[in-house]
């Protein structure tokens, strides 16, 4: 249908796509809008491989007659593009109600989710579109190469297509993305028009648009760089191009207050930034006249901001207690401190400050001592208020007071539960590895003692240490021991912690008649065994058992003898007692503190904040919420920042610093929302923080004296597929005081001496670290405020061992990437053998021909070569450090079926519906698995065969062969067979045949134990 000016007509400009899902078996897709109205059919030009393409392209349809426009549709949808099939795969779809459409100019662009064809469609992302009717002539605008138009007469049914949902209404920060994007006006103007001209930007001027995953008022970051939204200043602005949505991204903070913000802390807090406080100490007060002798309290008041002292009785007023005001709480110039009763509104006396004579402190200078300041009571009369004791300056979160101080920010929370959002610092106990060795038992007197019948007892020792337990075997009948006389001979290690309170308990135990019966033990202290650092064995020694526990009265009976047990039990300093997995430890010493080397460096970050956090609860009256602190973990020392009540973005600023004693080690950063806080919630001990994601940096990965300062993405799995959760800002540094230790640390073992002496199985290790990891939170949770099971769990990977179907493609795709070297480089002798290029075989034959006739510079050549590609990819390397990878962990394209199984119980909760075709498909994996170790065995056994007689023909053969082989090798010399072979190998392939060699045909035809197999 052709345009004339006059009609109205109906403009669909398509604007871009997010997070479309991969089509193309490369990661990527080649996306392409197609519209449909009223037998109308457009179509934009194709993205090719981007995942986040932006079109800006506007589609015009002709309107027969705009009174039906409201009981019209418009159909939407997104293809990828195959052009080696010239085909196309269904991307998603939206469909807008024609009641839904604007005039021109009144519009903004909206956020569609893609919905499914069918049940089975793998769907994602969203399509920005801006559809609007205009009444004057709209050329098809495209920018790039052109837009590609069709129309056709047909129609699209209406079966397929399902009612539209717009997630900018449920999303703020996509809202104001679209308001951004409406809000851009071209200052070109048309000839005779007094109106303004839609949008048409200049395709030089368009960038990808990052659209955080988070509802939060996080920074939505464009191409220009300019930050849109709330909760992004300070200097957190972002300069990243690219759209990659789990990508790091390099950050510019005013790191130590700015350049021209210098002061005598930056020395100490240079990688955070500074945050202004107002500080006021309230300690005591005195001559406070009260009728009852009530409580008393102190209240702090700037604006609405208020904070309130905790009581006090009337004959000791001292509350010691410090509010800290953060600088954009200052609503007020007027600082008030009131002195009142507990329950009442009337103060008893006040007195002011103006802030504006407020001193300003800049440690390492000594607190502002407090001084005595006269109340005036409500009369105005300050003869009757009292006296107060106060001091009260400015300073930063580097003042000593920050980490005990009130909030302004926690005005909300409940006086209970402002225990639990201070910043703090825990250390892990100190662990051993405590080893125990039952060797064996005497004059043991079974139990049953009044049976008359004659049996067999079946002995046994169980040892225990706290909730850990281990038994031996029973005890096996032996023709030179009697019965009483058990033997056992194992060793048993468990894991201990500083201060030692607990006791290692050593019973024997008799079974009889299915039930166990304690027929002697023995209770040791743990602080009192002996302590070793090295492998030296340990002098055994007989301990008495007691078996008169069971009856008092037995206690005052005379027995001729006693019962004894046969140990060798010591605590082990010299191996390093694993709480994290080995892949990502942070701490390799031993235990003993004699055995540590001097440290080799420094770890200092800084904690800056988090932006675009999605909210983790429903607080009434607020919405989505979220009271987020961030937890750290290197080496024993755990530190927690305070909790940031109420803020989708917060700020923390805190600097931490670590000791290091070994370059090759793991940092951990978590991020949790407490839950702690509500009234409701204190008191719970089942309440448990949840988790919003984490951030691990290999310190081996960073340069020495750098500051990285990064936003790394919080990426949580969930049964519903990888979700972006906020980011993380963070200013990282470390510091290497020698040099030629640390490279010199490069050549030392990872783990302790005694992990190689005397090595551990490796199921003890996971056992054992399971142990350490329950020691550890055991302790942790008794600290204030307490730090949950939940965390320490999380930061610790506690659940790394479990069964995953996604960890194990990953990890086959990663064995796959590390031997791909190796099969280009077969390849490409495989092509050099077939002579493709004539000119590189033949350089190739003349070199072969030069090593071998000077062998001597094979090793030179090969060191030379990989020291020259080491020296050229310097260019090259990492700038950043690595965060985590979606598409290395499979987490992008995985099946649901296969999440769920991932976050299943051990053992599984699920119906034998679900378990059934899981198992079906491990079995289907596993029979895989058994056919290849089947091939490589048969192999392995085959070339066995060589030598065994068990095919005497072929052994024959062989040994015939390896005679005359012997005869030749001595008699030609080594270096002409090597270039005799190397040339029949790389003849040209016209003097080649197709079949296999001879030597292959024969190793094929040897005999394996298959033939034996059931």
């Amino acid at each position: 249908m052709n345009s004339t000016n006059g009609k109205e007509k109906l403009v669909v400009e398509v604007v871009a796509a997010h997070n479309l899902m991969p089509k193309d078996g490369e990661g990527s897709s080649s996306a392409f809008v197609e519209v449909e109205f009223d037998n109308q059919r457009l179509r934009t030009q194709v993205k090719y491989k981007d995942l986040n393409p932006i079109w800006n392209e506007k589609l015009v349809f002709d309107i027969k007659n705009v009174a039906d426009l409201p009981y019209m549709n418009i159909d939407v949808n997104v293809f990828n593009e195959r052009r080696s099939s010239n085909s196309r795969n269904f991307l998603g779809k939206v469909r807008v109600s024609g009641m839904h459409i604007s005039k021109e100019g009144e519009g903004n662009p909206e956020l569609y989710t893609l919905d499914k064809r069918s049940l089975f469609s793998h769907i994602r992302g969203e399509l920005s579109l801006k559809i609007y009717i205009s009444t004057r002539e709209v050329k098809q605008v495209g920018y790039g190469n052109g837009v590609v138009v069709s129309r056709s007469g047909s129609s699209t049914p209406s079966g397929f297509l399902k009612k539209n949902k717009k997630l900018h209404q449920q999303n703020p920060v996509m809202q104001m993305q679209q308001q951004h994007l409406g809000q851009e006006v071209n200052k070109s103007t048309q000839q005779g028009q007094n109106h303004a001209k839609p949008v048409e930007p200049n395709p030089g001027d368009i960038k990808p648009v990052v659209i955080t995953a988070g509802p939060g008022p996080g920074p939505v970051i464009t191409g220009g760089g300019a930050t849109v939204g709330g909760g992004g200043g300070g200097g957190l602005g972002t300069f990243f191009n690219g759209s990659g949505e789990f990508s790091l991204k390099e950050t510019s903070p005013d790191l130590g207050g700015g350049p021209l913000n210098k002061d005598k802390t930056s020395s100490t807090y240079d990688l955070v930034e500074q945050m202004q406080y107002l500080y006021v100490r309230v300690v005591k007060a005195k001559d406070i006249s009260v009728f009852g002798g009530g409580d008393i309290v102190a209240e702090v008041k700037l604006g609405n901001y208020r904070g309130i002292t905790r009581r006090a009785g009337s004959s000791n007023l001292e509350w010691d207690q410090v509010f800290a005001f953060s600088n954009d709480c200052m609503q007020s110039s007027m600082a008030e401190i009131l002195v009142k009763e507990s329950n009442k509104d009337d103060f008893l006396g006040r007195v002011w400050f103006d802030l504006s004579e407020v001193p300003r402190r800049v440690p390492p200078d000594s607190q502002l001592a407090p001084q005595w300041y006269r109340m005036e009571d409500k009369k105005g009369d300050r003869a009757k208020g009292g006296e107060v004791m106060v001091s009260i300056w400015f300073g930063t979160q580097a003042d000593e007071a920050f980490a005990e101080a009130w909030h302004s920010k926690a005005a909300n929370v409940h006086f209970d539960g402002l225990c639990s959002i201070k910043s703090k610092v825990y250390l892990s106990p100190k662990l051993w590895y405590l080893r125990v060795s039952v060797i064996e038992a005497q004059d043991i007197v079974p139990g049953e003692k009044g049976s008359t019948m004659m049996r067999f007892p079946e002995l046994y020792a169980k040892v225990q240490v706290g909730s850990q337990v281990s038994r031996t075997r029973i005890a096996v009948p032996s023709a030179t021991r009697t019965l009483s006389n058990p033997y056992w001979n194992e060793d048993f290690l468990f894991v201990v912690a500083e201060p030692f309170e607990d006791y290692l308990l050593i019973a024997v135990e008799d079974r009889v008649a299915g039930r166990d019966e304690v027929v002697g033990r023995v209770l040791l202290p743990v602080s009192a065994i002996e302590r070793r650092t090295d492998d030296k064995p340990v002098v055994s020694r007989w301990f008495n058992l007691d078996n008169h526990f069971g009856n008092p009265a037995d206690t005052k009976a005379l027995t001729r003898f006693g019962s004894r047990i046969h140990l060798s039990v010591s605590l082990d300093g010299g191996y390093h007692v694993l709480d994290e997995t080995t892949l990502y430890s942070s701490d390799v010493k031993p235990t003993a503190k004699q055995l540590w080397k001097p440290h080799i460096g420094v770890l200092e970050m800084g904690i800056l904040g988090a932006t675009g956090l999605m909210p983790m609860k429903i607080k009434e009256g607020k919405g989505g919420s979220v009271d987020a602190y961030c937890v750290a973990k290197y080496g024993p020392k755990w530190v927690r920042t305070r909790t940031v009540v109420d803020s989708l973005s917060p700020k923390w600023n805190e600097q931490y610093t670590w000791e290091v004693f070994d370059p090759c080690t793991v940092i951990t950063i978590g991020v949790f929302d407490n839950c702690r806080l509500e009234k409701n919630m204190i008191n719970n001990t089942g309440g448990r923080d949840s988790r919003i994601g984490k951030v691990r940096i290999r310190l081996s990965t960073l340069e020495s004296d750098r500051v990285y300062t990064h936003s790394y993405p919080l990426l949580m799995l969930h049964s519903t597929g990888v979700k972006k959760m906020g980011e993380l800002h963070l200013a990282v540094r470390f510091s290497c005081s020698n040099m030629v230790n640390m490279l010199h640390m490069y050549t030392m073992p990872l783990l302790p001496k005694m992990h190689y002496v005397h090595p551990l199985a490796v199921n003890q290790l996971e056992s054992l670290r399971y142990q350490a990891m329950n020691v550890v939170s055991s302790r942790l949770i008794r600290a204030e405020p307490p730090l949950g099971r939940e965390v320490v769990e999380y930061m610790l990977d506690h659940d790394s061992h479990m069964w995953s179907m996604r960890r194990s493609k990953a990890n086959f795709f990663r064995l796959m990437n590390v031997i791909s070297g190796l099969v280009t480089i077969c390849r490409w002798v495989e092509s050099v053998r077939n002579w493709s290029k004539p000119i590189y075989s033949t350089l190739f034959v003349s070199s072969f021909l030069t090593v071998v006739s000077f062998p001597e510079i094979i090793i030179p050549s090969l060191l030379l070569c990989m020291s020259l590609v080491g020296l050229w990819r310097f260019r090259s390397r990492p700038r950043y450090p690595p965060h985590m990878d979606t598409r290395l962990s499979q987490a992008e394209n995985v099946f649901p079926d296969e999440l769920d199984e991932e976050f299943d119980s051990f053992p599984t909760n699920r119906n034998a519906d679900i378990v059934r075709p899981r198992y079906d498909r491990l079995r289907s994996v596993a029979g895989r698995i058994q056919s290849v170790v089947g091939d490589m065995a048969t192999q392995g056994e085959r070339f066995q065969a060589l030598l065994s007689w068990r095919d005497p023909r072929a052994t024959f053969l062989f040994v015939v062969f390896c005679l005359f082989a012997a005869v030749g090798f001595y008699a030609v010399p080594f270096k002409l067979v090597v270039a005799l072979w190397g040339l029949y190998e790389l003849r040209p392939p016209r003097f080649r045949s197709k079949l296999p060699s001879p030597f292959l045909s024969f190793l094929r035809r040897l005999p394996s134990k298959a033939d034996n197999l059931l």
